[in-house]
């Protein structure tokens, strides 16, 4: 692996360029899922302490960037800055902040900034390499008059290094490395966050559609023993026929539906297997057409979501007295599955029956397994029930 460049900041007036070759070749035996991760932190070192090693540099007394690299007080400034930064975001904020221990937490950012405010880290830095700190520049050469009374340095400070001021840049240094560490700590929790809200989502909506499925097979069954109830009253001779038919229903109920998707073939059959069973019972005065077009081996469909409908335009949709039509079309082209039912629309006065999931529910069905892939028109006009439904699958 070749060794990655960085080239600091030099002032104009010098001629030559300082590389500083930081060598990665350590982490080529970890896996590429596990390296990503560590791939930014690394980056944002490197580009760090590229930037104060440079500053560091613009010293005349200095011919190579590995000395500085190798030296005692850089080392401890790299420590110090890289140890703000990972305490703050793996201890303090997870154990303080987010439990809530404000005053605690406040207290130790107020003792790690003194500590670093004392310990100067960039002062320090500065001092060895360039033989003054933060402070005040050194007077130009020339004629200085003597000074024979002024004091030497502050007890404790090594010699050449200006005491009393204050280390500004370690200052600075230490809200940036702060900040940033607090700001990656809210944002992975805030992202944390909304994982867990979308997952909430998807499973209540999955709770929601399990539900839904729950409640259309009693309803569907419920009517369709009726209708071979009254098959079976009459001793008419195509009740064995209907039990058939209705063991073919049962069978894609209770297995297929299972599936949040199944084949467009099962729901064509069973919607077949329904119509003809509700042929049964009408009179002349009815005429039922159903109709299916296209490739439909290949599509998917969520169950018994068109037979919502069928069994709406049954209910509603006939009459012992007067004469009416059906009319059911299915199309299934190479991007889109079309629905099309028409009803007329009959006014009952006996009370209304049980609807189980109704019209309302298909919507949220539609909503939650077609959320941007599906066009439902729904109109009541000139006493007809028209349904036109659009799928992309």
């Amino acid at each position: 692996m070749q060794p990655l460049v960085i080239y600091p900041y030099i002032s104009p007036d010098r001629r030559y360029k300082a590389t500083v070759y930081l060598y990665v070749s350590s982490f080529a035996v970890v896996k590429q899922n596990k390296l990503t991760p560590i791939i930014p932190h690394v980056a944002g070192w490197v580009f760090f302490f590229s930037l104060v090693l440079g500053f560091v540099y613009r010293s005349p007394s200095i011919d190579s960037p590995f000395g500085i690299i190798l030296s005692f007080p850089f080392l401890v400034f790299c420590l110090i800055f890289i140890f703000l930064f990972y305490f703050n975001t793996y201890v303090l904020i997870p154990r303080l902040y987010l439990e809530r221990k404000y005053v605690i937490y406040a207290a130790v950012i107020a003792i790690l900034f003194t500590a670093v405010f004392f310990i100067k880290p960039f002062d320090d830095l500065m001092s060895e390499f360039t033989g003054q700190g933060n402070g005040p520049p050194d007077p130009p050469p020339g004629n200085v008059i003597p000074e024979p009374d002024r004091p030497g340095p502050p007890p404790g400070n090594r010699e050449g290094r200006p005491g009393g001021h204050t280390d500004i840049v370690s200052i600075i240094l230490f809200i940036t490395v702060w900040s940033l560490s607090t700001a990656i700590c809210i944002i992975r929790q805030w992202r944390n966050t909304e994982k867990r809200a979308i997952q909430a989502e998807a499973d209540r909506a999955n709770a929601e559609l399990s539900f839904l499925k729950a409640q259309i097979n009693p309803h569907f069954l419920f009517n369709t023993l009726n209708n071979i109830y009254s098959l079976a009253v009459t001793k008419n001779e195509n009740t064995a026929e209907s039990i058939m038919k209705l063991s073919n229903i049962m069978r894609y109920v209770t297995d297929d539906i299972r599936e949040n998707f199944v084949s467009l073939d099962s729901e064509t059959d069973c919607m077949r297997d329904y119509i003809d069973l509700q042929r049964l019972r009408l009179s002349s005065k009815m005429d039922v057409t159903f109709s299916v077009t296209g490739k439909t081996g290949n599509k998917k469909i969520v169950p018994l979501l068109l037979m919502t409908f069928v069994e709406n335009a049954f209910k509603h949709g006939i009459s012992n007295h007067e004469s009416s039509d059906i009319h059911i079309s299915l199309s299934a082209e190479e991007q889109t599955i079309t629905f099309f039912c028409r009803n007329k629309i009959f006014d009952t006065k006996r009370p209304a029956e049980r609807t189980g999931i109704g019209i309302a529910n298909t919507r949220e069905r539609l909503k939650h397994l077609y959320p941007a892939s599906h066009s439902l028109d729904i109109s009541r006009e000139d006493g007809f029930f028209t349904v036109q439904l659009t799928i992309q699958a």
